[in-house]
Order: C-alpha cells, then structure tokens, then sequence
C-alpha cells in the first residue's frame, strides 16, 4: 500500500498584498482612506466625462440631418449689434447642397481648402507650411481646413483657448466620421459669415446679388469666397482692389482644379 503523496505547501499561492486586490497602490488607498471624498469626486467626473461624450455624440448625429438654423457665432455677431445700438437682424436662410450652385461649393473648397474632397479633417501638409511660414510673418496665417471651421463654427465660442482647440480637434473627427464631406460642405455653405450679420451663401447671394443662389455665376461665387477670411472688413458689394483681385485669383484656382468635376466624388 502506497503512502499518500505529501503536499508542497510551499507552492500554494501566496497572499497578494492590497494593493494588487484593488488596483491602487499603498499610496493611493491611504490617500483615499483620509480623503474618501476624493473617490466620489473621481467616479462623478468620469460619469460627467461619460455624459458628455454621449451628449456631443447624440449631438452630431442630429444636425446630420436637421438644418444648423444657428450658431454661437451668430449669436455673439447678434449681441454685438444690440449692444452697439445698431439692427441685429441675421441675414441666414438654409439652403440644401442641392439648391445651391456648384460653383459656390467649388469656389469655397478652392479659395479655402483645396485638398478637402482628400483629407479625413486635417491638412498636416498644409499645417507645417503655416507653421515654416508663420515663423517669419507679422502677421500668422492659419491652416484650418472646412471641417475644422465648421467644427468651431457649429459647436464652439467664438475665442482661443487649448481647451477650445482640443474640442475643435474632437469634433472634427466626429463630423468627419458621422457626416461625411458633402454634408459638412452643405453647413459651410449655410453657416459661414459672408459679410455684416449675414451667413451663407443663399444670403449673401440674395442680399448682394439679387438672385438666389442657385444662380450664382462663377465670378459672383468666386468674390462670396474672397470674403471668407474677414466678412467684416471685406465686402461682396462694394468689392476692394484687393477682394477683386483675390476674386481672379480664385477663379483661375477653379479651372485649375477641373471645374465642377472636382467636387463630382464626395
């Protein structure tokens, strides 16, 4: 008769020490122990954190879909009149990708971004050209693509802040992903301020032209573009040497491009 195999206890497990069970070190669940308010804090900012990316989520799959028949920026553009003393009307009136000509959206992709039908929301390209360039300029040029102004235009203040710029980063990613180009391209076209309390093309066109924008030649839609940098100081209207210059310039960027063919693939 055999004798019973003895036990090694030497190879039973050891007990591991509090600080693997609870996924802290020493350090921390003594810090948590004197503080216990610290934990509920964390957990309440996770869940706020949680909310907000769903909320922002939810929020950019809606307006894929519904008309953006306002904006922070027109907000403030709308507060600065009123407190100036002056008519705060807005000039705005959404028009579907559908309605509004072609040369208008080709305008604004070749005066604004000509590598946007290409990009998933960031020209890396172009930001290090702005970034070898602004080293010697008084003044800095930027290198935001439309997705990006639509991202701050849409969904953020008016402002600089790294807090501002990291949710521009956020959002672009979002309406890249969630909306695709010819509807990012379709809110540019509505929201964009075109001059004096005025957004869009559909109310520039009617408010400067006389015509609705689905009748805009390529030249009228060329100097709406040359705009675009500063509405306030710029004017579609009373176009300066500069604006009808920059209009040119545009316009040759639009046959160099291919024309309407160039925006046929979104």
């Amino acid at each position: 008769m055999s004798n019973p195999r003895p036990v090694n206890r030497l190879r039973t497990a050891a007990p591991q020490p509090a600080s693997s069970r609870s996924g802290r070190s020493p350090r921390v669940d003594s810090l948590i122990r004197q503080r216990p308010w610290l934990l509920r804090v964390g957990q309440l900012l996770i869940k706020l954190l949680l909310l907000a990316l769903l909320i922002s989520f939810g929020w950019v799959v809606l307006l894929k879909y519904l008309p953006v028949s306002i904006t922070p920026l027109m907000i403030s553009r709308k507060m600065e009149a009123k407190a100036e003393g002056h008519d705060s009307k807005l000039y705005k009136d959404w028009t579907p990708y559908e309605e509004i000509s072609k040369e208008a959206a080709l305008a604004v992709v070749a005066s604004e971004d000509q590598a946007f039908p290409r990009h998933w929301g960031f020209d890396f390209d172009e930001i290090q050209d702005a970034i070898k360039e602004n080293k010697t300029r008084k003044r800095p040029r930027g290198a935001s693509t439309i997705s990006q102004q639509v991202a701050k235009n849409v969904f953020l203040w008016n402002g600089r802040s790294y807090l501002r710029k990291g949710l521009e980063v956020y959002f672009t990613f979002l309406i890249e992903l969630i909306w695709g180009k010819e509807r990012i391209l379709e809110v540019y076209l509505n929201v964009a301020e075109t001059g004096p309390l005025t957004f869009g093309v559909e109310a520039a066109s009617r408010r400067y032209y006389g015509h609705a924008a689905k009748y805009l030649t390529r030249t009228e839609a060329a100097r709406i573009a040359a705009v675009l940098p500063n509405p306030r100081l710029f004017s579609i209207k009373k176009p300066s040497a500069y604006t009808q210059k920059r209009t040119r310039q545009i316009s040759r960027q639009m046959r160099y491009l291919g024309g309407r063919r160039y925006l046929e693939n979104l």
